[in-house]
């Protein structure tokens, strides 16, 4: 038999999925979310560590885990809520509601119907809790009527998202990808030598992307200038130029899928500061969003073109798509992708040394983190003609500077040559392949990248934070 605690926290769990559907829906309408917005405080407020753990264990799927984990949060905490005594319950449902508004206030996410959303949940909350639904046919009703809603909810989601989608194709092609160089390594499970926008990486701290207006949006150029810019699109296209480069995730360990190689079109940031003119005191550029997160650059070196930083707005003969930044985005070949610059760009500050970025603030380092060589082994295959061979294929990467070798070595021998493919560009990767002749039974491969510029790859496996990955991809093989 339920105890009465039990069947209280029951009722309650229920009040909150219904709560928790309605608040959704409300702030659905407009293409807002208070989910995204409790996972962003999630994300904007948890311990290095977590945020560390969180990405490790979801790799490419962090941003729905986090959905359901915010989902499950607030059920579990309404539940227990709900098991309070009657005397606590509705305090404790008023200061529940009350956090969630509050959150939906936060600059970062703050919207009308999300903060609708918020105070409509709120309210079901204290109206629920103070006599929550008995009885299995009430608490199924309470859960089936927020399972609708969070279910209507996601259906407005799509929707927007067809819309924004209509949006930017109004915009038409950005930049053409022209023809890619056949480098004669196609081979089966082998990475193309440019990646899709379906299948490039994503990685930020917004769980959807941003709603813009290309007609109405401009990148305004402030701060420490003597001429300030306002930009649109169509201006900013009109100097933009097409460059081929990797992006990486800073979480990307050896031999994982957190990096892509694309053709960019964009406007060199040098072009861009030659306008504006930098005053006196003007050392960082700060890439600013539209949410208010920021990335800062050291303004002389990109200033100079020692640093070959670009105001990104294409992807592959298209504009950027939501989840890439569009409109615009800033992207500095060689740096990890945490400290490139911003995505959903609205300015470019030029400011002295004294603002500290998001990741800053979290406890990441402030200088500039390069990408380090590296080589991944994507695919092996028995050979094609002889009993015994294997040929091995992958992709390496060592922006700025460009891969010059890649080496395999078999069961920790010595290090061998591959045969490298076609170099798009310094920034971008190249493929890479070899066939071996090995024994029967098992085999360990590891594989190295060596940069133009003398960088051997780090045979040391390092963690992500604070300086980023290092260690070599292997894989064991069954001949």
């Amino acid at each position: 038999m339920r105890t009465n605690e039990e069947s209280g926290g029951l009722g309650a769990a229920a009040v909150g999925m219904a709560a928790l559907g309605l608040g959704e829906a409300i702030a659905a309408v407009k293409g807002g979310s208070l989910i995204d917005t409790v996972g962003r405080a999630m994300i904007d407020t948890a311990p290095v560590p977590v945020v560390e753990a969180t990405v490790v264990l979801s790799g490419r799927h962090d941003k729905a885990v986090t959905r359901f984990g915010v989902g499950a949060g607030v059920i579990a905490a309404t539940a227990a809520v709900g098991a309070l005594p009657p005397r606590l319950r509705t305090p404790a449902a008023a200061v529940f509601g009350a956090g969630a508004a509050g959150l939906a206030l936060r600059k970062s996410t703050r919207s009308a119907s999300t903060v609708a959303g918020a105070s409509a949940a709120a309210a079901v909350l204290a109206t629920g809790l103070r006599r929550r639904p008995r009885g299995l046919l009430g608490r199924l009703a309470w859960t089936a009527a927020g399972t609708g809603l969070l279910a209507a909810a996601r259906k407005l989601h799509r929707d927007h998202d067809l819309e924004q989608d209509g949006v930017i194709r109004r915009v038409g092609p950005l930049g053409g990808i022209g023809l890619v160089p056949d480098d004669g390594l196609e081979e089966p499970g082998l990475s193309p030598l440019i990646t899709t926008a379906g299948r490039f990486y994503v990685a930020d701290v917004n769980l959807r992307p941003p709603r813009i207006d290309p007609d109405r949006w401009r990148l305004a150029v402030t701060g420490r200038v003597a001429h300030p810019l306002r930009l649109s699109l169509t201006e900013l296209a009109a100097d933009a130029v097409e460059f081929d480069a990797v992006m990486v995730c800073i979480h990307n360990r050896a031999g994982q899928g957190r990096a892509g190689n694309a053709r960019w079109f964009g406007v060199p940031l040098a072009h861009l500061l030659k306008h504006a003119i930098p005053e006196p005191g003007a050392t960082r550029l700060v890439t600013r969003a539209v949410d208010g997160y920021t990335i800062s650059l050291p303004a002389e070196p990109l200033r100079s073109g020692e640093l070959p930083g670009y105001l990104v707005i294409g992807m592959n003969g298209e504009p950027l798509p939501p989840e890439h930044g569009f409109p615009a985005r800033v992207f500095v070949p060689g740096l990890y992708g945490q400290y490139t610059g911003a995505k959903w760009l609205s300015e470019l500050e030029l400011t002295n040394d004294s603002h500290a970025d998001y990741w800053v603030q979290r406890g990441w380092p402030d200088e500039l983190l390069w990408v380090e060589p590296h080589a991944r082994i994507d695919a092996t295959a028995p050979g094609r003609t002889v009993a015994g061979t294997l040929t091995v294929t992958g992709v390496a990467w060592a922006p700025p500077h460009g891969v010059v070798q890649v080496e395999l070595s078999v069961d920790d021998g010595e290090w061998r040559p591959v045969d490298l493919g076609t170099e798009l560009a310094p920034a971008a990767w190249r493929r890479w392949r070899t066939t071996l002749e090995l024994p029967p039974g098992p085999h360990t491969l590891r594989a190295r990248a060596i940069s133009r510029s003398g960088h051997v790859q780090e045979s040391a496996t390092r963690a992500p934070f604070p300086l980023g990955p290092t260690g070599m991809h292997s894989v064991t093989v069954q001949v």
